[in-house]
């Protein structure tokens, strides 16, 4: 790391003005190749049948539903001549324009879109599927401007596509206003923890270059994985958390020793060795987390591991090149612009007087600190018992949302599940008299499951008999037990006798129901192996690093500890619905399958930035030849403060998340802003040294007997007092 860091200060305009050719190159590789647009697919017999509906001759239509339904309850559609009005002015309405609408239904043809006083007028989105959210577009007007004419009516248009359209736009609202707000608030705390303008902007200059260099480069591992908008975001996000990270740790470390009177290229090296050895190790243990994404199996997850694995092994490369050289070309000039008040107080860094106050208290008494602390977090964890993974499905937007208002009110009117089942077979002769007639045993099955599967169950030809699609309405809300016993039913019983009978054809079952199911289960079926690898490849790393065994243990015990405390904190707020007013969101019981387990990865390795970052200099305290408690309470007093800034920022950073519209975005960062708040406070300032001071020596290595410090007072642990001293000692 020193002779990277001496090269890139002596060659300083080679290293700064290298990196941002390697920026503008990658920036001109992802506008050069593009990023694919590569399917998602969910895992098992889900996944298989999305395969099948996605070949081009299956050109499968969003459905849309428009609910006429009286506002008082002696109004129907039998006594109500307002309401057989509506009905045939919408139905006029959607015929008028077959560009948006196709195959409707009302109850002019069909009695049994008829439910009290709700009447269901149905339709097929018509054009191309892919373009579904902008063809919808005519039928939503129109039944506007005829709901404005019937006041005394409820008259409103729900389904696949408006409601994909509805969810494009927020998503789309929300993502520029997170990016929007997270650099000037970030700068704004930058400012605040330097005290000085130049100071402040090198940070993001690493972090802004490498996350959009990560972002080009999307555009190779796009060719065979599913690369996203969601994809590019959570880059974004991590790749802003660890360039700020790697940057505070660095510049720090060279104001530090530039203020013990050190010149800037020796201040360099000094960081380089240090800092600079610390944000490798971090690195790779971050990268080595998200890996575990692979294990998954999951399209989706693979994807989001490559991008967000790419920009840390970017930010790392800059820190090692391009943040020594332009320290180095700044110079002395780094302290400038500075801010009155705060510039004066911020400019020399030294040690913290809380933490190191806080560190010396708790060493003092580490079982009582250190065992209040760890009582507190289990305490907050017990919630975990009752996590219950369930997809949010209606309820990923607010209920404030006209169309998930309106989805709410059809799905009560005409209970049997927002989205049904979807049969897709596959084989010989589907449009013969043997799958006809086992789609009318199918029909016949109804009864026998006992309200799980309903009518009205309807098939769908595409290319020329070449996919048949079976859509069988099932009990619940979708996403519930109710829909995932009905989707068992479907699958093992009513499918099996039915058309499993008939030779030369192979089936499978997709839909809202199947897809969450399988993801599910997927996940539950490899969850174990991903927090194996994790936890095996992160306790190998730090123990080569550390040259210990219960570094490692004692790391991976806290980062366990402060994990589950956030998710506590996710179960209380978002599953038991505390602070749900505040928030904005409505609590359906449940937490989104798929953020448990990422949540896992990305605490896991950010978390080690700070580990590595307080371990490192407590490290290098010892072998400086400070006492195990002295290096303990020194290296947290002198480390803490940039890591509370740091975690300052990233907290500030996924706050903004929990102001975003989908609730899975609110979950995503409330919960990462606890968790990084009390890992960077309670675990490293009270139970990291608490655990420290209990080991004692044991905590550090020792090669043949010595202690590896450079103090020339160490004996042999086998010799008595009497016997000469050690005079030198190697450093590790």
């Amino acid at each position: 790391m020193e002779r990277v860091a001496g090269w890139s200060s002596r060659h300083r305009k080679t290293a700064v003005f290298g990196w941002l050719l390697l920026v503008v190159g990658a920036v001109v590789i992802g506008q050069r190749f593009g990023t694919a647009n590569i399917n998602s697919y969910d895992p098992g017999q889900a996944g298989h049948a999305e395969r099948v509906l996605a070949r081009p001759v299956v050109q499968q239509p969003d459905g849309e539903s428009v609910l006429i339904q009286g506002r008082s309850a002696r109004q129907s559609y039998g006594s109500d001549p307002e309401m057989r009005q509506a009905v045939r002015q919408v139905v006029t309405a959607l015929r008028a324009r077959p560009q948006a609408a196709a195959d409707i239904e009302s109850p002019l043809s069909r009695p049994g879109l008829v439910s009290g006083r709700s009447a269901l007028v149905t339709f097929n989105v018509a054009g191309k599927p892919g373009d579904d959210d902008q063809a919808v577009v005519p039928a939503l007007t129109a039944v506007a401007v005829i709901a404005e004419q019937h006041p005394d009516l409820t008259i409103e248009e729900a389904g696949g596509a408006s409601l994909d359209r509805a969810t494009g736009s927020i998503t789309g609202q929300d993502f520029r206003k997170a990016e929007v707000t997270s650099i000037p608030v970030t700068l704004v705390l930058l400012v605040i923890v330097f005290g000085a303008l130049i100071a402040a902007g090198i940070p993001l200059l690493l972090a802004g270059t490498a996350v959009a260099s990560a972002i080009s480069l999307l555009a190779i591992p796009s060719r065979w994985l599913p690369i996203g908008s969601t994809t590019s975001s959570i880059v974004l996000l991590v790749g802003m958390a660890v360039g700020i990270d790697y940057s505070l740790f660095y510049l720090r470390r060279t104001r530090e020793e530039r203020a013990a009177g050190h010149s800037t290229q020796q201040a360099l090296r000094i960081a380089a060795g240090t800092s600079g050895r610390a944000i490798v190790i971090s690195g790779l243990t971050v990268m080595i987390a998200l890996a575990g994404l692979f294990l998954t199996g999951i399209d989706v997850f693979s994807g989001v591991a490559v991008g967000t694995m790419g920009v840390v092994g970017v930010t790392v490369l800059g820190s090692l090149t391009f943040l020594p050289g332009i320290l180095s070309m700044v110079g002395a000039w780094t302290d400038r612009g500075r801010i009155p008040f705060v510039g004066r107080r911020r400019t020399a860094a030294g040690e913290s007087r809380f933490w190191g106050a806080l560190a010396r208290a708790v060493v003092r008494r580490p079982l009582v600190w250190g065992g209040v602390a760890a009582a507190a977090l289990l305490a907050l964890a017990l919630p975990v018992l009752s996590l219950n993974l369930e997809d949010p499905g209606i309820h990923e937007l607010p209920a404030g949302v006209p169309v998930v208002r309106s989805l709410i009110d059809i799905s009560q009117a005409f209970p049997g599940g927002p989205e049904p089942a979807e049969v897709v077979v596959t084989g010989s002769d589907l449009g013969g008299r043997q799958v006809a007639g086992a789609v009318a045993a199918l029909h016949r099955q109804v009864a026998a499951t006992r309200g799980a599967v309903r009518e009205p169950i309807t098939t769908a030809m595409f290319g020329h008999d070449q996919v048949l699609v079976v859509s069988v309405p099932l009990a619940g809300g979708g996403t519930d037990a109710t829909s995932n016993r009905a989707l068992t039913t479907l699958r093992t019983r009513a499918l099996p006798a039915t058309l499993g009978t008939v030779p030369g054809i192979s089936y499978a079952v997709a839909g809202v129901t199947a897809s969450n199911h399988d993801f599910d289960a997927q996940l539950a079926k490899t969850v174990q192996w991903v927090f194996a690898f994790v936890l095996g490849l992160a306790f190998a790393l730090l123990g080569i690093t550390f040259r210990s065994v219960c570094i490692p243990a004692l790391s991976i015990g806290l980062n366990l500890l402060s994990v589950g405390a956030a998710y506590g904190l996710l179960v209380l707020i978002f599953q038991d619905g505390h602070l749900q007013s505040a928030l904005g969101f409505t609590a359906y019981g449940g937490i989104t399958p798929w953020l448990p387990l990422f949540m896992f990865v990305l605490l896991f390795g950010l978390s080690m930035d700070y580990h590595v970052f307080i371990l490192s200099r407590i490290r290098e305290l010892r072998q400086g030849g400070a006492s195990a408690r002295e290096a303990v309470t020194g290296g947290i007093a002198r480390s803490a403060g940039v890591v509370t800034s740091a975690a300052v920022i990233m907290v500030a950073v996924f706050s903004i998340f929990a102001t975003l519209s989908l609730i899975e975005f609110k979950m995503f960062g409330v919960a990462m802003a606890a968790a990084v708040l009390i890992d960077a406070t309670v675990v490293r300032g009270v139970l990291l040294p608490a655990g420290l001071a209990l080991l004692g020596d044991r905590a550090w290595p020792r090669r043949n007997g010595y202690e590896l410090t450079g103090k020339p007072r160490l004996t042999p642990p086998w010799l008595g007092s009497s016997q000469r001293e050690v005079t030198t000692l190697p450093r590790v």
